[in-house]
């Protein structure tokens, strides 16, 4: 990965109301920091670029110019499409001219992150896309997917053996905060399962996702519901794969790209290069997994980077990521740009009716899917 990651942690949590506000899919205290990425991928010449197909307003190489743009990602294999396209050149290939590329710990930063003027588009996952624009009121635009699923329960064998055992009341569970995706996935666990999410919840341990796998191999929890890499992590302490997201809810989406609403006005076009370089990014994956590992194991290796003083970042250092771990880690996420809008909307109707959202929108406020075509 160009350049060279840098963590920062970032005082936006100011935007979240309690504890649903602005979650994402990973922790969400204020030591869930972000990793800053200092991109060295300059303007490239539109001339090469396709023209757009999608409504959008097409401009000639000779009216274009270099848009610059910034991104946010999250620091986890679910923005795989985005490292890789990165590592790459083909953001320069569609004449892209990305000033910086943020990673952040957690969703939650991130979704903060996005109220912020200078950053214009972020590979997120959908729950804290969600709070952000309900809760936030942040204007986003989901313009594409890029995975589906991408979480899981994960838990030391010799004191939990199946979900059923988190309704004991010595079972010691992590998770994310209370409105976060991972959350939110525990308490469809709990309603599927008819377990009593009031009293799980109100046990849980609340830590970021790093956090919570170095608490299980340390034997200070006895299970921990984490996104993936992570997950994969824990797993490879010797730990167990309780549950995985496409067993608690099928066909969920996972992450999505968003795009800030000014933005889409004043620049369709690089929004359209954006969705196009994110599914050529997505195929590739699919049809090179091993060095796709290879990529993101490099990528999302904190070991000799500098970092700041943040719990967050402090948690992932301590944690080696193998390219046979990431390869195991990304095998358990279904890569596809693809949105189903009756998905989106059953997860906004699920947050709702958890009490998480302060406004009850529609998919239909948050999808703007035509540069899909």
């Amino acid at each position: 990965m160009p350049g060279v990651l840098v963590f920062a942690a970032f005082a936006c949590l100011a935007l979240m109301a309690g504890a649903s506000v602005l979650a994402g899919c990973g922790a969400t205290s204020s030591s869930g920091a972000s990793v800053s990425t200092p991109a060295s991928i300059s303007a490239a010449s539109t001339s090469g670029a396709s023209t757009s197909t999608s409504g959008a307003n097409p401009q000639t190489a000779a009216q274009s110019q270099p848009v610059s743009l910034k991104l946010a990602v999250e620091f986890t294999d679910h923005a795989a499409c985005a490292m890789v396209a990165e590592e790459k050149g083909w953001f320069e290939d569609e004449g892209l001219n990305i000033t910086s590329v943020e990673n952040y710990v957690t969703g939650t930063d991130l979704a903060a992150a996005l109220a912020r003027g200078d950053i214009q588009a972020a590979y997120i996952c959908l729950v804290p896309a969600i709070n952000a624009r309900a809760n936030g009121g942040v204007d986003i635009k989901v313009v594409a997917g890029t995975h589906k699923y991408g979480y899981a329960l994960v838990g030391n064998p010799s004191r939990i053996s199946s979900t059923r055992d988190l309704a004991k009341p010595d079972i010691r569970l992590a998770c994310t905060q209370a409105g976060t995706a991972c959350d939110v996935l525990l308490q469809r666990l709990c309603e599927e399962n008819n377990l009593p999410a009031s009293q799980i919840g109100t046990a849980t341990q609340r830590m970021n996702p790093p956090a919570q796998v170095l608490a299980l191999q340390a034997g200070k929890v006895d299970a921990c519901f984490v996104p993936e890499h992570w997950a994969t992590l824990a797993e490879g302490t010797g730990c167990k794969v309780l549950a995985l997201s496409q067993d608690i809810w099928p066909d969920m989406q996972g992450s999505v790209l968003v795009v800030k609403e000014e933005f889409i006005r004043q620049h369709p076009e690089v929004v359209e290069k954006l969705v196009r370089v994110t599914q050529r990014s997505t195929a590739w994956i699919i049809e090179n997994p091993g060095e796709a590992a290879d990529i993101l194991a490099n990528m999302l290796s904190v070991t000799g980077h500098t970092v700041l003083p943040d719990k967050a970042a402090e948690s992932a250092a301590k944690l080696s990521i193998t390219p046979g771990a990431m390869k195991q880690s990304m095998s358990r996420l279904k890569y596809d740009t693809s949105v189903d809008p009756t998905q989106v909307q059953a997860t906004i109707d699920f947050m709702n009716r958890l009490g998480y959202l302060k406004k009850n929108i529609q998919a239909s406020d948050l999808l703007d899917l035509r540069f899909m075509q």
